[in-house]
């Protein structure tokens, strides 16, 4: 039986979770500030705030990872104190962080039942008994193409995200903290943790939800609470502030525009990215199309429609690769990363931690992979050219970190992020490919990265931008291309790339179907 389980159950509106005064300091710097935190039964709560302002900490603290250095923390009417994450999930409380901790050399089925393993009559692990719980709960969640036997290794992204999720929903907590949860989820796989989530909600469980994504928590969440610089800010219903006035109390500044202003790009400017016929098995097919210097385009869809086989494929991530690709009008062949690179195109991957970075190695070391040979003589490197350089970079990005030689892994994910593109920003790289740039970072690192997209487009650089979120697609591409089964089905322009025109080019219906056929018939006559 959980804890709490004897218990007469909480009145509605009473705090399952009260927080209060909660400061923890790291070397003299202070990441909670007497800070205040409450939650209901059965309410999912957002909890808010810009890189620094504490929310991962106070989601360590509440889980037991750290120890608070002031405060109280009461749970179901009981005062406790953590000392482990053992005793907070034997509270109860079950958190996903943003760093996955899933053993990539184990099944889905083991990873979800690590530590909680069903026995069977001589105590052995019950491994048919384990995947059969585990396929029940998936067809439960329309998530049936995730084989319980499969190993963690082989799973994309996105569905480790969902095994993570699952591996704390098995432990049936009354608490459940999620820290970035969907942030590499689809739209239609959030739709369906949120299905699961609102059965918890009723059923009395409680959700704290961290996500950089304003749509979800409009759509989906009670109250939330902003967080600024380790202290709480106010708490209020979902629905009750504007997007400005979140974003004015987490930056503590008003944000007068959302995104940059867009170069102007010329019809009569050469194509800097020409493709044809491009081809990859059958997840991309006969897709053409171009970028010019100073261009964004976007990359839109619905989940697994190709957007992402194709910059993958312009990096050469993949082998037999057919159709034509030409960079300022000479054909190259994008046969390996390697190719890709001396061709001038840079890939800021999907997965930063695994794909982007060497977490255990330091800030310098990240920055400098790609230009070790620019930094030295003869094969040895300068290091004093290196901290120069490594510097500049950190200046231009406004990396935050106390010293270039912590490791990366330190770092918050806007942080991250920037590490990932502040290695190609010397390379003489002329196309960059960003894969959900903005996945997890908050809103204030969202804008300066947004500005330094368009930055790279007044250097003469082309960007292809494949996003999530349709917002940053309108605010910041010139053209968005809408894929469809490997294909582009429609290209949008100007005034045309509208959330309507997307969604509608999309699902092809309504006048995105209607536009498309206009287009075809345009290019018939």
């Amino acid at each position: 039986m959980r804890p709490g389980t004897d218990k007469a159950p909480l009145e509605e509106g009473r705090p399952l979770l009260d927080a209060r005064g909660i400061s923890k300091s790291f070397g003299g710097v202070h990441a909670l500030e007497a800070a205040d935190f409450s939650c209901r039964a059965g309410e999912i709560h957002a909890l808010l705030g810009a890189n620094g302002a504490g929310k991962s900490t106070l989601v360590k603290v509440l889980s037991g990872v750290q120890r608070p250095d002031a405060g109280t923390i009461t749970l179901a009417g009981e005062t406790v104190q953590f000392s482990g994450p053992a005793e907070a999930a034997h509270h109860g409380v079950a958190t996903v962080f943003q760093e996955l901790s899933l053993f990539p050399h184990l099944t889905v089925a083991e990873n979800i039942y690590v530590g909680h393993e069903p026995t069977g009559p001589l105590g052995q692990i019950d491994q048919r008994r384990m995947r059969s719980d585990v396929r029940a709960l998936f067809d439960s969640l329309g998530v049936g193409h995730i084989a319980p036997g499969a190993h963690v290794s082989d799973l994309s992204l996105a569905d480790r995200q969902l095994v993570e999720i699952f591996k704390a929903l098995s432990k049936e907590p009354k608490l459940l903290i999620l820290d970035e949860g969907t942030s590499a989820l689809g739209r239609k796989e959030v739709q369906r943790l949120f299905d699961l989530l609102r059965k918890l909600k009723a059923a009395g469980t409680s959700v704290i939800f961290i996500s950089h994504r304003m749509s979800e928590i409009r759509e989906f969440v009670d109250r939330m609470t902003i967080f600024r610089n380790g202290r709480h800010v106010a708490t209020v219903a979902a629905r009750e502030a504007s997007d400005a006035e979140i974003v004015e109390m987490m930056l503590g500044q008003r944000v007068e525009r959302s995104f940059p202003e867009r170069t102007e790009v010329s019809r009569d400017e050469p194509p800097l990215l020409e493709l044809s016929g491009f081809s990859v098995g059958s997840d991309l097919a006969d897709v053409s199309l171009s970028l010019r210097r100073g261009e964004v385009l976007g990359l839109a869809g619905l989940e697994g429609q190709g957007q992402g086989t194709l910059l993958l494929a312009l990096f050469g991530a993949y082998r037999g690769v057919a159709g034509e690709a030409l960079i300022d009008g000479r054909p190259v062949r994008l046969s390996s990363p390697k190719a890709a690179m001396e061709s001038g195109i840079a890939l800021i991957p999907e997965d930063r931690k695994t794909e982007g970075l060497v977490l255990p190695m330091s800030v310098r070391e990240n920055i400098t992979f790609s230009v070790l040979s620019r930094l030295g003589r003869f094969g040895f490197v300068s290091a004093a050219r290196e901290r120069a350089f490594v510097g500049r970079m950190m200046e231009r990005l406004s990396v935050k970190a106390a010293s270039m030689e912590l490791p990366a892994r330190s770092l918050s994910g806007g942080n991250q992020q920037k590490l990932v593109l502040a290695k190609w920003l010397e390379t003489g790289a002329d196309v960059f490919l960003f894969y959900d740039p903005t996945r997890g970072i908050d809103v204030g690192t969202k804008q300066a990265f947004y500005e330094l997209i368009v930055g790279l487009t007044r250097e003469g650089k082309g960007v292809i931008l494949y996003s999530t979120e349709t917002s940053e697609l309108i605010g910041l591409c010139h053209r968005v291309a809408v894929m469809d089964g490997g294909r582009v089905a429609l290209t949008l322009e100007g005034g045309n790339i509208t959330e309507e025109e997307i969604l509608a080019a999309s699902l092809g219906v309504g006048r995105g179907r209607n536009a498309a056929g206009a287009d075809m018939a345009e290019a018939a006559q």
